[in-house]
């Protein structure tokens, strides 16, 4: 009997929770069609063409197209495994990533902290678009700029010679390359990236440091104690999300800056899939087997760099 009323009243239980779900949508429908362009974007742009993922495992004929191109298996992958190429930018685009982690994540932090000492005013506003200013001007732009400086005919050799020095081919060494994207990644991205951090700091109620100062608390004092443990969330979050993205080194940036001298050291993932795709016989299913392996990667890194840092005790993403 007990199963009978339990399978009259599902059904009626189940039409309850669709009505009441309808009735949410109904009621927060502007919130709902805000969401829906980003919704749209990634189906159109990310789900949809997830098809073509399959190209990892086929020969990839032009004619039959990506559904009528034959089943290789995991030849693509015994390909890109056994290249020492592979391997190569493999390690440089992980050198590459953490690198600019290390040295460039905590940068945007300390100028959060910094601006928000800084009373409100002409300076600090000044300030803030100074530092935010380069993350407007593409990397075409900023190579222009880094060739200007560095090159044989550049600012800096033209100072050395004229101090009577001898002239460095900056651009050609492996020794500086990395040090270069780290640096150039720096003073285009810490000021935009600071915003985020700013906008955590700016949710702390004035009141914490009003109480802090009253109890004879100084400036760095409030920092350890009032500001850092409100921004911690924040920067373990972001933390996760930049280990999580390391096999995407740069693109951009590394293709502007780089040139064939530097390949040992500055030759990445994405530089290499471009090289083999588009600038000798294109080889899709190659190019798109290193792609998800890439994908793969990120993953496990994501979930990694998560794990870690609940067993320290932060707190994850999930």
């Amino acid at each position: 009997m007990k199963t009978q009323i339990s399978a009259f009243h599902s059904p009626i239980k189940t039409a309850g929770k669709r009505r009441s779900l309808f009735r949410e949508i109904l009621l927060n429908k502007y919130i709902y069609l805000l969401l829906l362009p980003g919704v749209a974007f990634y189906i159109i742009f990310s789900y949809i063409p997830m098809y073509g993922v399959t190209l990892a495992f086929k020969q990839f004929i032009i004619k039959k197209g990506i559904l009528g191109s034959p089943w290789v298996g995991f030849r693509n992958f015994e390909y890109i495994l056994g290249e020492p190429e592979f391997w190569k930018v493999f390690k440089n685009t992980l050198i590459i990533s953490f690198g600019r982690i290390i040295t460039g994540f905590p940068v945007p932090i300390i100028f959060a902290i910094l601006f928000n000492e800084l009373r409100e005013g002409a300076y600090k506003k000044g300030l803030q678009t100074v530092y935010t200013f380069p993350h407007f001007l593409s990397w075409v732009i900023i190579a222009g700029i880094v060739r200007n400086l560095f090159s044989n005919d550049g600012a800096i050799n033209n100072l050395l010679f004229l101090l009577g020095a001898e002239k460095y081919n900056f651009l050609a060494s492996n020794n500086l390359f990395r040090p270069l994207l780290f640096i150039t990644d720096i003073w285009k991205e810490a000021g935009w990236s600071s915003i985020i951090y700013l906008a955590t700091i700016a949710g702390i109620s004035p009141e914490l440091y009003e109480a802090a100062s009253i109890d004879g608390a100084n400036r760095f004092q409030r920092i350890i104690h009032i500001t850092w443990p409100e921004l911690r969330s924040t920067v373990v979050l972001l933390l996760i999300l930049a280990v999580g993205n390391c096999m995407n080194a740069g693109f951009d940036q590394v293709y502007n800056l780089y040139n064939p001298l530097v390949y040992d050291s500055g030759d990445i993932i994405d530089t290499y899939v471009f090289r083999i795709t588009f600038l000798t016989n294109p080889d899709f299913g190659v190019s798109t087997a290193v792609g998800l392996f890439k994908s793969f990667i990120n993953m496990f890194l994501l979930i990694a760099a998560d794990r870690f840092l609940k067993l320290i005790g932060e707190r994850g993403i999930y």
